[in-house]
This record gives C-alpha cells, structure tokens and sequence, in this order.
C-alpha cells in the first residue's frame, strides 16, 4: 500500500536513509515523486538520489553536511537515531543534540510552506514528568551549550533513551509555534512504538524485555518501516498543513489500550 500523494517537484533531505524507517521513508518519496537528498553515515544501496554523508555526533560533519544542501527543500526528515545500547554521551549527541543543530542550520534552506517531521519514540511518552529540565535543555544556545547542560545536570543515565526521546518530543513542541511564526514552516514528530528493523533487538536490552514484549503483544506485533514511514511522508505533505507541534503515536494502539486496565471510581 502507498500514499497517494503526488510530490513531483519537492525536494526532501532524510537523515538515516540507508536502513529501517529512513530507509523506507526515502524509497516511498520517491515512489510518490520527490527528489530525495539522503543524509548518513553510509550511503543508501537504493538509487535514491544525492547522498551527503552525515555524522550527526559531530557538529563538524552537521556544518559541512549542510553546506551542501540546496536552499530550495520542501522539508527535513529526522529518521536518524541510535538505540539505548550505545553510551549515553552518544545518545545526546546524535538524539538529540545533534538533530537539533541540524534542524536549525537547515531551517533557511527550507522553503515557507514546508515541514520538518522529527522521529521521537513511545519510550519518550513520559515527557510531562520532566519537562522541567527538558524546557531547560532546550532553551540551551548551541551543540556545545547543550552538550555542556547535559555534563552538569541530573538526568537518569540507565534511561538515557527513553530521556532523550522525551526531551525531542518537548523541544519540538515548544519551538513549533515560533519556527511557523517566523518562517512559515511546520513541525511535528511522529513516536514509534517496537519496529521490525535490525536494531530491535538491541530495544530488548535497554528498554527491557518484559516493556518490549508488552508493547508487541498489546500493539500486535511489531510495525514494518513502511508503516511508520507513511504517516511521515503525511506530516511533510501539504495534507498535513494544519498540523503543526503535534506528536503523532503510531504503535498499533498499544499505548490506548492501557486506558483500558486502569480502575475508574465514582
């Protein structure tokens, strides 16, 4: 199944287009007839236009992956993120840190009607519990004045992913209205829950296999990357112009059902 969406004309980059969502996501944009500049470590094996290598843990590589993206996108695609196995400097970086730096060096280059659509996670549902610290982390300036709050601040290490994710879902949502505001430009994130990529396995270990288990069993198993993929493409379409700061779950209506157990009294 493919949305029915005619792109001929846009110009999207995607960060992580070699593999899983990004993958996916890359290959139907240009199913639907968008220009695809893919951003990664590695380049896509699919023919899927221009590829700049990206790392986003190195505010070096962000500078001159942007320098070489035209000024005419109609938006940007975070798929790119590492999971919960990798140190937790490292999940700052590229989570968050890095997507973000990216986000806005490359918002001039974005034309006034487009979208940036970020990938957050269900593991970020808890967001409201900490959205002190993560207002705070986001009202920091830079890469290294993120990087310099991350250093100083408490913030719980053995949950770094689930944080992080929580943090991208807040920072989007609290700038959402200014980026629009000032720039004509909309932005939303979508919030997997489990995925049929390579790297769910390594979900099962910082996540927790009872939590991984539970999502799969309530959700119905695990989405395709073209599941989450589709609803991407819907938020950077002009379909979606109405939406803007929105966090869309697509879990298969695992987080909904868990309405169903809790025990309401008069």
């Amino acid at each position: 199944m493919s949305l029915d969406l005619d792109l001929k004309g846009h110009r999207f980059a995607v960060t992580g287009a070699a593999s899983g969502i990004g993958r996916a996501t890359t290959i139907k944009l240009v199913q639907s007839g968008a220009e695809v500049i893919a951003l990664d470590l590695q380049p896509p094996k699919d023919a899927v236009g221009e590829f700049i290598r990206i790392d986003l843990a190195d505010p070096n590589s962000i500078t001159a992956a942007v320098a070489g993206l035209p000024p005419d996108l109609s938006g940007l695609l975070n798929v790119a993120g590492v999971p919960g196995t990798v140190a937790p400097d490292v999940l700052a970086r590229v989570n968050y840190l890095g997507l973000r730096m990216l986000t806005e060096a490359v918002i001039p280059n974005i034309r006034s009607g487009g979208a940036i659509v970020n990938v957050a996670s269900t593991a970020g549902e808890n967001w409201r519990d900490n959205v002190g610290a993560h207002l705070e982390l986001a009202a920091t300036a830079s890469f290294a004045d993120g990087l310099d709050w991350v250093a100083v601040h408490p913030w719980p290490r053995e949950r770094a992913y689930a944080w992080f994710k929580e943090a991208l879902i807040v920072w989007t949502t609290a700038k959402s209205a200014a980026i629009r505001a000032k720039h004509g430009i909309r932005i939303n994130c979508v919030s997997p829950g489990p995925v049929d990529t390579p790297i769910l396995e390594q979900f099962r270990i910082s996540l927790g296999e009872e939590r991984v288990s539970d999502a799969l069993r309530r959700g119905g198993g695990a989405a395709r990357p073209e599941d989450i993929a589709d609803p991407i493409i819907f938020l950077a379409s002009a379909a979606a112009r109405w939406i803007v700061g929105s966090n869309l779950v697509i879990d298969g209506g695992a987080s909904a059902s868990r309405l169903d157990e809790i025990s309401l009294t008069a």
